[in-house]
């Protein structure tokens, strides 16, 4: 239902894969952007037998986050295709699916579009590998500034690309993330609340429960009880 549901929505790919990364579920949006004219053509297939080399890899090593470590993927700007293969920008997400045992059995995702082909508005390339950066450096000094000097941009023309991408200031987007990655080691490892708090850049534990619960409701230790980690 939720396949058919997504055929209608052309501006989002919506997609479903099992533990081997095979698609097993596709709305007519993928299968169109890939040049093919039917889902058979997709369904079983892993995404290295439909994309180019260059976004096969890239897709298979997100889809290997997820599978083998549980790493969610939360509205990650990159390029993907329009129909008739034309380049555009959207936001990607994926989540891994678990049976009731907590295993990781597969993953569901979307990319979200973010603009029209011929949208006057461009995304600069720099933009997609400086918030890669941000997900790798989140602990480290980040700033709105350092970001933008490494996308390339203007501080101004930096704020209002992350505001109507993302609908957050770069403050709100690098705190987002560094709240994404310590829900993911709270909910994944034993390792105490004041590491998590360093290894995710926040000043101290303090600063980082207050942060944590004004964005959850609760405190890490709420949450690390609230949501076990799977693998006990």
């Amino acid at each position: 239902m939720m396949e058919q549901l997504f055929d209608h929505v052309p501006e989002i790919v919506f997609f479903v894969k099992d533990h081997y990364g095979r698609y097993v579920a596709a709305n007519q949006s993928l299968v169109e952007r890939c040049g093919l004219r039917e889902k058979r053509e997709v369904l079983g297939h892993h995404v290295r037998d439909i994309f180019p080399k260059e976004l096969a890899e890239r897709f298979a090593r997100q889809d290997e986050a997820v599978l083998r470590k549980g790493q969610s993927i939360i509205e990650r700007l990159e390029l993907h295709w329009y129909i008739r293969r034309r380049s555009g920008w959207c936001l990607t997400t994926k989540l891994p699916v678990r049976d009731r045992q907590g295993n990781i059995v597969g993953l569901v995702g979307v990319s979200r579009d973010l603009r029209a082909p011929g949208d006057r508005d461009i995304i600069p390339a720099r933009l997609a590998a400086t918030l890669e950066y941000l997900e790798t450096h989140y602990a480290d000094a980040v700033s709105p500034a350092l970001l933008a000097r490494h996308a390339g941009l203007p501080s101004v023309r930096f704020a209002r690309l992350i505001k109507r991408i993302f609908r957050l200031t770069p403050h709100q987007l690098i705190t987002q993330t560094r709240l994404a990655a310590a829900s993911h080691l709270l909910r994944e490892t034993d390792r105490s609340v004041a590491e998590i708090a360093c290894d995710c850049g926040f000043y101290d534990h303090s600063a980082f429960t207050r942060t944590f619960r004004s964005a959850t409701n609760l405190t890490p230790s709420q949450y690390r009880a609230i949501f076990p980690r799977l693998t006990r």
